[in-house]
Parts: C-alpha cells; structure tokens; sequence
C-alpha cells in the first residue's frame, strides 16, 4: 500500500469491519433470544467493579476482541436488565430490535440532523415522525415538536417555552403548580430555568393521588391576591408512583379560563392513548399546550429516545433561536426544518430514525396491541396478589401500575412496614425478578409496572410467588429478631 492510500490508524479494513459487525450482532441477537433465561439483576462483585476506575489510560491499542471481551465482562455482566420481562420495577424499558439498528444506523452514517442543508432526508423524517406523534395525541395541525433525550429534557424545554410565550422571559413573580405526585423533572426542570422552590406549588393529591381541581383553583385566586402571577399547571398522563391520570380535560377548562398554560407531563403514558381505555383516561390530552413524552418507555424504544410537543410550533424557535455568523449559510427558508432552532441542542442525534422505523416495520397496530398489554398484565398481576391472600392492594391496577404492601395475619402495620420495605432488597439478591418500592401518605408499598409486552402470564405468576415467599421467610425472620431482643 502507497503512502497516497495508507489507512488512518483509527480504520479498520473492511474484512476487519465485518469480522467487528458481525459479532456484535451475534452479541446483540443472542442476548435478545436468551434475555428471558437470565436473571434480572446480576450478584455485584463490588472488589471486581473497584478495579475498573484503577485502569490507566492506555497508550497503546489493545485487540478489539480483548475490548469487547472486557465490555462483556464489566459493562453487560453487571448491569441490571431494564428490558428483561421480569423486570417490574421504575418503569420498564423494553427496546425492540429495529430501533437498536436503527440507533446503529445513525450512528454509523454520523447523520447530523440539526440543519436542514446537512441532513435534509433526517430534518423531513423526523418533521414527519413529530407530526405523526401530533396526529396520535390529537393536536392540532399547528403544533410541532422536536426529538430530544428523555422527559427530564422534554419537561424542561416545553417549561422554556411555557415561561418565554406567557411571562416573556420576566419570571420574578411567576408561579407554576403541579400535585405532590409529579416527577421531580419538573421541579429540577423548573429550578435548572431559575425559578426559586417556592415558585412551584405542590397541590396535596386527592384520595385517587390526582391533581385536585378545587385545591388547584384556591391556590390559584390566592396567590392571585397576593401579587404574584400564575403562569402554568403541570399534570400528569400517568404518574411514576401510581400511574394515577390528572382530570386533564377538567384542568384544561381551567387553564382556559384563568389564561394558564397546561403541560403535561406524559413521559411514560401518554401513548397510552393509542388503546381504548388509554383514550378514555387521558380524555383531554389533545386540549395540552405542550406535552413531554419518553418514547423509550412505553413506545418501546432504546434509550434515548425523548419527544417534546407545543400547541404551536412557531414557539420553539420563538424561544430557543439564536443566530450565528458560522451557521448562517446553513440557514434555510423553511425554519421549521432547522432543528438546532427547536431546542437547547445544536449537534444532535439523529433520535427520530427509531421511531420512524418501528412505525414502519410494526404498523401502529402492532403497537397499540403491545401497550395494551400492559393494561392487561397489571390486573393479572393484582388479581394474583389479591389471590396470594397476604398482599394489600393500595392503588390497583392502571396505566399498567399497580402498588400494594404485605399484609401480615396479624395485622401489625409495623410488621408490615419492615417486610415490605425490606422486600425490595431481597428481591435484587435473589435476581429472578425485581419490583420496586415507593412510600405512598407516608407508608412503603410495592409497585410493579408491567408495561413490558414481553411478561408471559407465567412471569407474573413466578414473581409474584417469589415475593410471597419472600415476604413470608421475612416475616418469620423479624418475629423471631424480635423475640431475641
């Protein structure tokens, strides 16, 4: 090879590419067909994961077989499996195999899609992919949006928007309301945009952990009397604790009337309305100013895949364009399709191409089935516990949630306290499946999202003979400590 044609020392040649690719793909495809025989969460050798922040920087290259090895061994081996269909607990991500080809793809054509002359097929797919999302939640044809990583960055950009278009920047006096229930995006969201703690009301929920409207409405005309200015309502289309739904259409005649602007956050359940009792829960959804969605949750996506939706799509620019002498010939006419205008990111993924092609290869049908699904596993799983005979349901099952606590024959709320806060834990040694805990008006409860369309009737069985059994060894193990004592 001459000089004119020597390879950089950061190429492969295309036997070696291929030798890579391929068995990264036999990683990939072995992993998704094994995944069910796996444990959900993997016995950490913590002396094992201390020695990997003692690796020097290497000078010199290693083989990439030893690399990849050594991402097997450190990385996989040791991380737990968020898409494994006994993996109960936040809130599940189940990926599919076309958007990982799909991030693979982006990725290995470094498609740049912020500025219409540098990625105009990326640009026109990803204006399409928004559109299609504005269709399926029923805004109007005004609306637009813009891709970004997850809900915490959609919550914060439509707050961006909702504070330039109601309060033209001037945010001494604003005060934005939400319940007790709401993700803590918002708040951090909302303190990441510089408004104090006190500018965010937090509404105690009702007895159903909703947004109460008359709560809502008193706090309001209050602060109203006090000389401050209400600029904004953030309700929830599924919250993470509960998956409990604000009265969206009741908040949005609110908004209406006292000139607030409504953003929902509707990171995981939001696409929700693409089933039947998804559409009669988030009645109201269309009638949003601006919408956070998390299509990595429940639209089945690999991470990152975040989406964010304003009534009018004039606004995002009107909030977020700034402009530059580098970037000027890159400037087109139609702006819209400038998307480094639409949000906080200038060079960014190409996140829409997953999305796009799920649509395309699984039909939306195919979709709406699969969130279905989790409807349908999380009142199998509550009537499994209520048949279990020592479980308490707390909220049943909706939005594909549901929390519960141990219920001890005895009826000790202590007992029960201990076992079901202690539960958790037992379940990450054990790895067979894993739920979470929260703490709900003060108390710890379970909770199980079941929004992975991969969970078989007999994984819902399993764990939750598991946690019964669980639940039972612990209680005998805190009777007995307590005799002893």
């Amino acid at each position: 090879m001459d000089a004119g044609t020597q390879r950089s020392a950061l190429e492969f040649s295309s036997d070696e590419m291929r030798e890579i690719g391929y068995q990264v793909i036999d990683m990939l495809v072995d992993y998704h067909e094994s995944r069910a025989d796996r444990p959900v969460a993997e016995k950490l050798d913590h002396g094992a994961l201390d020695a990997i922040l003692r690796e020097p920087l290497p000078r010199a290259g290693m083989p990439w077989r030893e690399a990849l090895a050594q991402f097997e061994r450190q990385v996989v081996d040791t991380s737990n499996r968020v898409d494994h269909p006994r993996f109960f607990a936040y809130i599940p991500l189940a990926n599919n195999f076309v958007s990982v080809m799909a991030d693979a793809l982006a990725a290995g054509y470094n498609i740049f899609n912020a500025v219409w002359l540098q990625g105009a097929g990326a640009a026109q797919i990803e204006r399409l992919t928004v559109d299609w999302l504005r269709q399926l939640f029923g805004l109007p044809r005004a609306a637009g949006g813009t891709f970004v990583s997850g809900g915490s960055v959609a919550n914060l950009t439509a707050l961006a928007v909702a504070r330039e278009v109601q309060l033209a920047g001037d945010a001494r006096a604003a005060v934005a309301y939400c319940s007790d229930q709401i993700h803590f995006a918002v708040s951090r969201g909302l303190r990441l945009l510089g408004f104090a703690p006190e500018q965010l009301r937090k509404i105690p929920s009702d007895d159903e952990y909703r947004l109460p409207l008359e709560r809502l409405r008193a706090a309001v005309a209050e602060d109203r009397a006090a000389g401050k200015q209400p600029f904004c309502v953030v309700a929830s289309a599924g919250t993470t604790n509960t998956g409990a739904v604000d009265p969206l259409d009741e908040l949005a005649d609110f908004c209406a009337a006292q000139d607030l602007w409504l953003h929902v956050d509707g990171a995981y359940g939001a696409p929700a309305v693409l089933t039947e009792r998804g559409k009669d829960a988030l009645k109201g959804l269309a009638r949003v100013d601006s919408l956070a969605l998390d299509a990595h949750k429940w639209l089945f996506q690999p991470i990152e895949c975040g989406v964010v939706l304003v009534r009018d799509r004039r606004w995002l620019p009107q909030t977020f364009k700034e402009t530059s002498e580098v970037l000027k010939d890159m400037q087109s006419e139609g702006e819209e399709l400038n998307f480094m205008y639409q949000g906080i990111q200038l060079t960014r993924q190409f996140r829409a191409l997953k999305l796009w092609l799920s649509f395309k290869v699984f039909g939306l049908d195919a979709i709406s089935q699969a969130i279905a699904a989790g409807f349908e596993n999380a009142e199998l799983a509550e009537r499994l516990l209520r048949e279990a005979g020592c479980w308490a349901i707390v909220t049943p099952a909706q939005m594909a949630i549901l929390t519960f606590r141990y219920r001890p024959a005895n009826g000790d709320d202590l007992l029960a306290d201990r076992v079901t806060q202690e539960l958790v834990g037992r379940l990450l040694e054990d790895g067979y499946a894993f739920a979470s805990g929260t703490r709900l008006r003060g108390r710890p409860v379970m909770r199980m999202c079941c929004n992975n369309p991969r969970a078989t009737p007999s994984d819902l069985e399993k764990t939750i003979q598991l946690m019964t059994r669980l639940a039972v060894d612990l209680e005998t193990a805190i009777v007995e400590m307590r005799r002893t004592e």
